[in-house]
């Protein structure tokens, strides 16, 4: 059937009418790490419960692991695109900071759920958890219970860069903060152990799933996925004896944005029941706010350090670069 050169029109003015609408939305541009973005990740619920409030376009950046995200910002500098950074952690913190891109978030009364204390001013906590060494508990009965062990065992282990990924970073600062000055000799000692170094997190994960390492740097809640996911409990988490590193993960308005009011909706959205009660079964981290349910029943169980390791984020900031060369030295001999 022809339309007529009438009816043409109309639709194409129609057409036009609900583009031009679509383009009057306000674009609110958040750079974050890969697997936050991805279709499993909790990016894509985020997306949609802010727009239902904000009637923005959420649109996300994402470079890769967090050490790529703050490069990719850093690298750009006044002239990026982001109005929102998402998914830094203490580690890398001082050096956002002390780059002047961010500016201060102004939020308050807020009741964080913490293991610490947190009152910084630029950066808002949005989840949390530990660092932990995975494995499958069909395969290794008794793990090792603390870096030494391991070293001195013959497991093949997969671990993420610490000059590209935050988990990476997070083990450089673990091994530090467990061992100080003797970091170099457990590096050393673990060198034959580690089968392969990865750029993030999901790389390392998936050779650790499909048979290629016997542990994989990850978290304690890794196993929660499994057991929602799968219906699988037959993954754990190694409890060292030595303590486990806390990883804070936090978000930031960027100075220059464009869209500043924006950007604090988001950062006041991230902070509530609808974003926060997201990230357990998406992001399986603990929420940086407690939730009126609590958590969910796949959380029960979970290894629960005993003793909590966190370098302050200025000293991290300091040792971070002659930890990573005492680390790539370990390695590369």
């Amino acid at each position: 059937m022809k339309v007529t050169g009438i009816a043409a029109l109309m639709i194409a003015g129609y057409l036009f009418a609900q583009h031009a609408a679509a383009e009057a939305k306000p674009v609110l541009t958040v750079y974050t790490y890969d697997s936050f973005a991805s279709e499993w990740g909790p990016g894509p619920a985020v997306e949609k419960a802010f727009e239902a409030e904000c009637g923005c376009d959420l649109q996300y950046v994402a470079p890769g692991d967090a050490g790529a995200l703050l490069s990719r910002v850093l690298l750009e500098g006044k002239d990026t695109r982001a109005d929102v950074v998402l998914g830094l952690d203490t580690n890398l913190t001082a050096q956002a900071e002390a780059s002047g891109l961010f500016a201060a978030h102004g939020l308050t009364g807020t009741v964080l759920d913490l293991p610490v204390a947190w009152d910084n001013p630029v950066f808002v906590p949005f989840d949390w958890g530990y660092f932990a060494f995975v494995y499958d508990k069909t395969k290794l009965t008794t793990p090792p219970a603390t870096f030494e062990a391991l070293a001195a065992s013959d497991l093949k282990i997969a671990i993420q860069d610490p000059r590209s990924s935050s988990p990476g970073l997070g083990l450089l600062m673990w091994v530090k903060a467990a061992y100080g000055d003797h970091a170099g000799e457990i590096w050393a000692a673990l060198a034959d152990n580690i089968v392969t170094v990865t750029p993030g997190w999901s790389e390392a994960y998936g050779l650790f799933l499909s048979g290629e390492a016997d542990m994989v740097l990850s978290y304690t809640t890794s196993p929660a996925y499994h057991i929602f996911a799968e219906k699988d409990d037959t993954k754990a988490a190694a409890a060292f004896d030595e303590g486990h590193y806390l990883q804070i993960e936090v978000a930031a308005k960027v100075a220059g944005t464009d869209q500043p009011a924006l950007a604090d909706d988001f950062l006041r959205f991230m902070t509530s029941p609808a974003f926060q009660s997201i990230i357990p079964e998406t992001n399986w981290m603990y929420p940086a706010v407690a939730l009126e349910g609590g958590l969910p029943a796949e959380f029960a169980g979970l290894v629960t350090p005993e003793k909590a390791l966190l370098l302050p984020a200025d000293e991290a900031a300091k040792m971070r670069e002659a930890a990573t060369e005492e680390w790539r030295a370990a390695l590369s001999k």
